[in-house]
């Protein structure tokens, strides 16, 4: 800000609070300091006004609020450059200045908590109380807008809790989703191998993968969806439809593979149209430390759901 300028808001803004303070005090004096009967003189629609003084407590809040906005004046920025004196802000308060002073404040007390996790495998981390509970808190705010609070998922989005895993499940594998992010993409097949063909490739997921019945008055030949699953899909999914975790291409045996629908009618949906699922990357918004927690939270999920079924 240019000097003219700084001085220019300056000058307006003391003015405007000494003219109003003067506007106060000088209004107050030739009140009087009781009630009267005596009105101002003017009428409107039979109502007439009271020449009373102001109470007490609302012209004291007139000057508090003149005292505050003095206070604040000198130690707030809002003089032209004048920065304000309020110590720890050589360049000045902003709200900038503050989030940074807090992230600092933050940095120094919880990094070295933070580092010594990340120093641990994710296997060991997924272990400790205190870690999954910090791991759960960033996963709360962090991750459960799209996977849920439970973790279980949502449509588009997976359940962590199970064994199903697009990209794999191992703790690093999990790590390096989280930290980099996936974009997994299915393909539009509805030009390549026409709407009949849709509908006998989602028959032979549901039969012959999946192990159920087709609905009622369905037309669709399972046998033929899987001889074009073996001439288009084999190589994303593999000859028995495992999935391949390196192209994050799903295991189609198992349920957790459908998680845009697994009814005959979205599976043709997903085959005609193709999918675009984005893992946003974490890396920069958390950092290596905050995300080897949360690494170590997904993978201890999983590992629950192990320790359930075993119980079973």
């Amino acid at each position: 800000m240019t000097t003219f300028w700084s001085i220019y808001i300056s000058v307006l803004t003391i003015g405007s609070l000494i003219g109003l303070t003067w506007l106060l005090l000088s209004t107050r004096k030739g009140q009087s300091h009781s009630t009267t009967d005596q009105t101002m003189g003017h009428s409107f629609d039979g109502i007439e006004e009271y020449d009373n003084p102001l109470p007490k407590w609302w012209f004291w809040l007139f000057v508090g609020t003149l005292v505050f906005g003095a206070g604040y004046l000198v130690l707030y920025p809002g003089l032209g450059n004048w920065k304000g004196l309020l110590p720890g802000y050589e360049n000045g308060w902003t709200g900038a200045n503050e989030w940074q002073k807090e992230m600092d404040k933050a940095e120094a007390k919880f990094g070295p908590i933070f580092a010594k996790y990340a120093a641990m495998p994710v296997e060991e981390v997924a272990k400790d109380p205190q870690a999954l509970k910090m791991g759960s808190r960033l996963f709360a705010s962090n991750c459960a807008v799209c996977h849920g609070s439970d973790a279980k998922g949502a449509y588009g989005f997976p359940n962590l809790t199970d064994r199903d895993w697009r990209w794999g499940g191992e703790p690093e594998t999990i790590k390096a989703s989280i930290m980099n992010g996936r974009h997994g993409v299915m393909p539009a097949w509805a030009d390549v191998i026409g709407e009949q063909g849709v509908s006998d490739v989602a028959a032979y997921l549901l039969v012959n993968l999946d192990g159920r019945s087709l609905p009622e008055g369905a037309k669709a030949d399972a046998e033929h969806g899987r001889a074009i699953f073996a001439s288009n899909c084999v190589a994303c999914h593999g000859p028995e439809g495992k999935g391949t975790p390196a192209m994050g291409a799903p295991d189609l045996t198992h349920p957790g593979a459908f998680i845009y629908g697994s009814s005959f009618a979205q599976l043709q949906q997903t085959i005609r149209y193709g999918r675009q699922g984005q893992m946003p990357a974490q890396a920069e918004i958390q950092g290596n430390d905050k995300v080897h927690l949360l690494a170590a939270y997904v993978y201890s999920l999983s590992q629950e759901a192990d320790t359930r079924n075993v119980q079973r």
